[in-house]
């Protein structure tokens, strides 16, 4: 049975709505950022953490992906174009979409006050806006993101579009649509029902 550390409305989201779209027994510990319960697994103090046996893996990204590989779903095969294809999409998921808002939130309320620019936020908006645009001109005519098959990939995106409706970003209609497919999916359902603790 896997653990999943990590506070829910945090990256550790998507690690749970993987275990659940996988079916996958799991236990949740809820630990914030730098806190005891999550340093007693990962001493850089960061989440999501995964406790697999006696090993323990950091990274959404990298968690989601040995999760998806491990099982046989959630992912094109490895080897394969369609894998090359879909870890493209995700890599620039993760440049023109989560970098910006993770730079907004550290704006916000991360990083030392002393540090913070609030002048460069409007920047950041505009950013995450060209980012889904571009993610969009990508994709083609599936439902999902890398056509008929639902992949880690949708996951990422899709826990980006509610973290930028939660910071209040723009986000456009045609990207809307798409969250508002993928957030009707029975595990999303799950594991947004999950006491966040």
């Amino acid at each position: 049975m896997y653990t999943v550390v990590g506070h829910l409305r945090s990256r550790t989201f998507r690690v749970l709505w993987v275990l659940e779209e996988l079916a996958q027994p799991y236990t949740h510990q809820s630990a914030t950022p730098q806190s005891a319960e999550i340093r007693a697994v990962n001493p850089f103090g960061k989440i999501p953490a995964l406790v697999d046996g006696d090993t323990t893996l950091t990274d959404s990204v990298a968690i989601l992906t040995y999760l998806a590989d491990k099982h046989g779903a959630l992912t094109h095969p490895s080897g394969t174009l369609e894998r090359a294809q879909q870890d493209a999409l995700t890599f620039a998921i993760l440049d023109e979409m989560e970098a910006p808002l993770w730079s907004y939130a550290k704006h916000s309320f991360a990083l030392p006050e002393e540090h913070r620019v609030p002048a460069v936020k409007d920047t950041l908006k505009w950013e995450f806006a060209r980012g889904t645009e571009n993610l969009l001109k990508r994709t083609g005519d599936g439902p999902y993101l890398t056509g008929d098959t639902f992949t880690i990939t949708d996951i990422i995106a899709t826990h980006l579009g509610t973290w930028a409706t939660k910071a209040k970003f723009p986000i456009s209609d045609a990207y809307q649509a798409y969250l508002d497919q993928t957030r009707t999916r029975a595990a999303y359902q799950r594991t947004d029902a999950i006491d966040a603790g």
